[in-house]
């Protein structure tokens, strides 16, 4: 290959980068990238970043040094549009084409957006770097009243950065708890108290109908009727893949963009990673998805066939009200959990996920270095669970989280 294009100037977009070079590729290395940023780190974004705690030099994840190693292209503030499989030909903003003999595809996901809520001023979501600014920004300043749609990661570290900024948080909730998918009812209700006790007001089992106000939200109408008055609005429901730009190529596409266990598409020059990839029938919009997938993606990309597989262990990590919650593993349903450190009337306690004998997952809220022992102990090949059939779906990277 002469020349291998990276879409997506992301995390995982910043990983095959390394990786292109580490495992030998010496040819021209593209990347291209919608924001006008360099690839940055998102986890602090609804943490510390929107707490003031750490400015956005600190999020950066290469240096200059690293820049100039890579030796690559950078086409930042730059939109693919399509690609054109035969031609080999990447179509970019302004009609401008790239043609290219392999490509990795790193386009992440962005913010699920609430319908009707366009032009409203007040209204946030929160995923990217220039998100994050604008929220920071509205907080500024006096206390607001603020209602977070959506109790999921980055809701709940929405809602705790502000609670701790001395704003007045409401979180609204459409199950009857959080975080029900991925931690189980018992675990996410154990959860759903650091909102309580952290100085939020959470509101579950109930939607929202709409938003109110004329030019800048006020209120947020409930589907029980009830109105809460809003100064602003951060919703949080969930991401979609960046797959548009893909319609009509030759790559399959459902939920992200399909691959087999070595991140190959069915074209063997296009690979995917991170959050845009299902890899193996399964979308983990996990850091370690990001992290990991690129060194399996890119040797298969070089081989120009699948010559190795990709299986993280699905682990995130979420920081809110003060506590921080680390998960590893996947949760089925029937899963029985078992505390075996600590309590959950401490509100630190290390649990494990069974299933017929065996561990499938480990959730820990403030037990760092128990949870490392049982993360490690999870991965390990001859301890590691089987496949246990389709898990549930796999939460939005807190930011991180870790995720």
């Amino acid at each position: 290959m002469r020349t291998v294009t990276v879409v997506g100037a992301s995390l995982a977009g910043l990983y095959a980068a390394r990786e292109l070079r580490a495992q030998g590729f010496d040819g021209r290395l593209v990347i291209v990238g919608e924001e006008r940023h360099r690839p940055y780190d998102r986890p602090p974004l609804s943490k510390d970043f929107l707490s003031g705690r750490a400015d956005e030099e600190q999020l950066a994840l290469c240096d200059a040094e690293e820049e100039t190693d890579l030796a690559a292209q950078w086409l930042l503030a730059t939109r693919a549009h399509g690609f054109d499989a035969g031609g080999r030909t990447l179509l970019l903003d302004n009609g401008r084409t790239l043609v290219t003999d392999g490509l990795v595809i790193a386009t992440g996901a962005s913010a699920r957006r609430l319908p009707g809520t366009s032009g409203l001023a007040g209204v946030h979501t929160l995923r990217t770097l220039d998100d994050a600014c604008a929220l920071r920004d509205a907080l500024s300043g006096a206390a607001r009243r603020v209602v977070v749609i959506g109790g999921g990661f980055i809701g709940a570290e929405t809602a705790s950065s502000c609670v701790s900024l001395g704003h007045d948080v409401t979180v609204v909730e459409a199950a009857p708890l959080p975080l029900v998918p991925q931690l189980g009812p018992e675990m996410a209700g154990v959860c759903a108290a650091l909102h309580r006790r952290g100085g939020a007001e959470l509101i579950t089992g109930t939607g929202v109908s709409r938003l109110l106000g004329r030019g800048a939200v006020t209120a947020v109408e409930l589907t029980d009727d009830r109105v809460l008055p809003a100064d602003l609005v951060v919703v949080g429901i969930g991401a979609v893949p960046n797959t548009g730009w893909l319609a009509g190529s030759a790559l399959l596409l459902g939920d992200g963009v399909l691959c087999d266990d070595g991140c190959v598409t069915a074209l063997p020059q296009v690979v995917a990673v991170g959050d845009v990839a299902r890899v193996g029938g399964l979308r983990a919009e996990h850091w370690t998805s990001a992290t990991e997938q690129p060194a399996v993606a890119v040797r298969n990309l070089l081989a120009g066939r699948t010559v190795d597989s990709a299986r993280p262990l699905p682990y995130f990590w979420s920081d809110q009200y003060g506590s921080r919650i680390q998960f590893a593993g996947q949760r089925h349903e029937g899963d029985t959990v078992r505390v075996v450190e600590g309590s959950t009337d401490e509100g630190s306690f290390l649990c494990l996920y069974e299933h017929q004998g065996r561990t499938t997952a480990v959730l820990a809220v403030d037990r760092p270095k128990p949870f490392l022992r049982a993360r490690r102990e999870l991965a390990r090949p001859a301890t590691r669970p089987p496949d246990l059939g389709p898990g549930p779906a796999p939460p939005p990277p807190p930011v991180t989280a870790g995720h």
